[in-house]
């Protein structure tokens, strides 16, 4: 065992994950294009949720940071940068920068607004005329992944703040009118069992894919991840020694998508398409025709090529709209089927 390895927590390597197909393509989207606007994931207990978002986390490619800055601010992307950072810029100070590990935020159910937010200290800035901002876990999420495990047991006030600062890319925070505001991008992970009650429509439709995860039932393949899991247990750096070679071909699978995304091209036939489903569907507004388009790009891009095709279309349409029909009380059957129906009829016809 190396320094490195005795140092940090070994974490289930992604590419050792067995099945949980949806939940994995999703969060692969996801940290290819940010703008896709997060992931919901909803499923059994037991089923490897918590484990498959840890271990997407450890498999990105590192980031470049200004040195000592709480806000892991981007040297020269002023999307990504602190007002701190700007400042040292404009003062053509030169920055000192360093490589770390993408950040992987989890936000407790009992978390205030104050500890998800950050807090001004309003003392030391009468008394001092000082802004003194103690940063919260948005602060600390930037350029990373926010994490919200039951997000469905969550205060739905929280709910809002977090879903508001993944859609604007930034967090203000305002006491006793002194406001303080900072870059906030992340990629905004949810999950929760269905059992123990679902998010309000309209926050659920602020999330931009939806992964449902079932229990496997296939014998074979729970033996295999039964197996999986207790190599791991016995001896977690011999295992994540065996996919070293299949975690850094994603790794490099997953920057060289994130280089390719800005030049996809989408044909306006199947922009056309996408809309004519989503107008089919009756799905309020234009979030799910944004997501899809988005992340069909962003799938385009993860298989190396430079145009959308109908068959990324349909690999990521159900998980784009499938929370965004209306609920009828009367109608039992599966929101994801009724996506997949309307969508088979209308992509046979011709394009």
């Amino acid at each position: 065992m190396n320094k490195t390895q005795s140092k940090s927590r070994p974490v289930f390597p992604f590419t050792a994950i067995v099945g949980q197909e949806e939940m994995k393509l999703a969060l692969l989207l996801n940290v290819i294009d940010p703008k896709i606007g997060g992931v919901m994931i909803m499923g059994d207990r037991g089923t490897g949720k918590s484990t498959t978002i840890r271990a997407i986390a450890d498999v990105l490619p590192d980031i470049e940071v200004v040195s000592d800055d709480v806000f892991n601010s981007h040297p020269s992307n002023y999307d990504l940068m602190s007002d701190i950072v700007k400042q040292e810029l404009e003062n053509k100070n030169i920055l000192s920068t360093s490589l770390v590990k993408v950040p992987m935020v989890d936000l407790p159910l009992g978390a205030t607004e104050d500890r998800l937010c950050g807090t001004i200290d309003i003392e030391k800035a009468l008394s001092e005329g000082i802004k003194s901002f103690e940063p919260g876990l948005l602060a600390k999420a930037n350029r990373g992944i926010l994490y919200v495990d039951e997000v469905n047991l969550l205060d739905d006030h929280l709910v809002d703040i977090l879903l508001d600062a993944s859609a604007s890319g930034w967090n203000t925070v305002e006491r006793e009118g002194i406001s303080i505001r900072h870059p906030a991008r992340f990629v905004l992970v949810g999950s929760g069992n269905p059992e123990e009650g679902e998010l309000r429509p309209q926050l659920l439709d602020r999330f931009g894919m939806h992964a449902e995860i079932r229990t496997v039932k296939d014998p074979q393949l729970r033996v295999e991840i039964v197996e999986q899991r207790t190599q791991f247990d016995i001896n977690p750096y011999e295992c994540i020694d065996s996919f070293k070679e299949k975690q850094k071909e994603l790794k490099e699978k997953i920057i060289a998508a994130q280089q390719l995304l800005p030049q996809i091209l989408i044909d306006d036939k199947l922009k056309i398409k996408i809309s004519e489903i989503c107008a089919q569907l009756d799905v309020d507004g234009l979030r799910g025709d944004i997501v899809t388009n988005r992340a069909a790009k962003s799938l385009a891009a993860y298989k190396g090529k430079n145009e959308v095709n109908i068959d990324d279309i349909k690999q990521v349409i159900v998980l784009c709209l499938r929370h965004r029909l209306r609920k009828d009380p009367l109608d039992n059957m599966d929101s994801g089927i009724k996506v997949q129906k309307v969508v088979d009829q209308t992509l046979l016809s011709d394009i």
